[in-house]
């Protein structure tokens, strides 16, 4: 059982970091590995590195019984594809995370999927990142990262045909 967390590419997110380095350190039995990104905060209780290739990235998450990020779409459709249960903490303007709180209206609309989970503040991520882990149920169903070919020849006809 090991948990990936991920800030993303584009922005720090000390928070998320924090916060995961924490749990780590109340659980030192379960292996955890933070993508801290340009964040100036370096976890001392889990595993962790800056960046890593794409290939590497969705083999940590494919590899994870929990997968931790920001509420962006980059991460919520990797966790959809693998699927893998999804931790997300938004990034909050008024924190200096991003320059809107777009993430708060994603995690909103998309937060009610079968496996994606919203985490209202740090303390709340670490309370259901332990529950969730906690949880025997099955992980949710992985979706093609690829519309099914005869149904994207049947949309090619069509303009075709036009």
């Amino acid at each position: 059982m090991s948990v990936f967390v991920s800030v993303g590419s584009m922005m720090p997110f000390d928070r998320l970091v924090r916060a995961m380095d924490a749990w780590a350190a109340a659980h030192p039995d379960v292996p955890v590995e933070i993508q801290i990104g340009r964040g100036s905060y370096e976890p001392v209780h889990a595993r962790w590195v800056r960046m890593m290739p794409v290939d590497a990235y969705r083999e940590r998450v494919a590899a994870a019984r929990l997968f931790v990020a920001h509420a962006g779409m980059g991460s919520i459709i990797t966790a959809i594809e693998a699927g893998k249960q999804l931790l997300m903490l938004p990034r909050l303007r008024s924190e200096g995370e991003h320059n809107t709180d777009h993430q708060l209206a994603t995690a909103a609309s998309i937060g009610n999927r079968a496996g994606l989970h919203v985490a209202a503040d740090a303390a709340d991520l670490q309370l259901r990142a332990s529950a969730l882990l906690a949880d025997s149920g099955a992980p949710p169903a992985p979706i093609a990262r690829f519309a099914d070919p005869a149904f994207t020849d049947r949309i090619r006809a069509f303009i075709e045909a036009a």
